[in-house]
């Protein structure tokens, strides 16, 4: 079976030996899939999620909070305002730029919020308990593995 990912495909002979390419995949497919319900791009995502509960941040903070390059986020929060969902204002000293949702933004993330506990709950319905904790419990181990 190939395993979509954002515009290529695994080769089989690839998923066939390396666990880390599943994990990838996987993680890679149910983002798009995601992505494609809610029409938000997983950075726009993560960008909301580090602005939840009224949070006001610098666009070098979420870069470095999200561990993503600078000028992503700057893109990124641009693309943002434009749409309504963030707000911008000059910090009282220096050159920072807060940025906070707008009520427009916080229903935004509401709305994706729901769609991705309305997509846990399908992989939920399809996995018995025994099966989650144990794909939970493995996840788990492969992420605090050193290599």
């Amino acid at each position: 079976m190939n395993v979509v990912v954002p515009t290529k495909q695994v080769p089989e002979n690839i998923l066939k030996d390396s666990v880390l390419a599943h994990v990838a995949a996987a993680y890679f497919s149910v983002g798009k899939r995601l992505e494609r319900k809610t029409g938000c791009s997983a950075t726009r995502g993560f960008i909301l999620s580090t602005l939840r509960g009224g949070a006001t941040l610098n666009q070098n903070q979420i870069a470095t909070l999200l561990g993503f390059d600078r000028t992503v986020v700057h893109r990124a929060i641009k693309s943002m305002v434009q749409d309504g969902l963030v707000s911008e204002r000059k910090a009282k000293s220096g050159r920072a730029i807060h940025v906070h949702l707008t009520p427009k933004g916080n229903r935004y993330r509401e709305r994706l919020i729901k769609a991705r506990v309305a997509a846990d709950e399908h992989v939920r319905q399809h996995l018995t308990s025994e099966e989650r904790a144990t794909l939970l419990r493995l996840l788990t181990l492969i992420a605090e593995l050193e290599f």
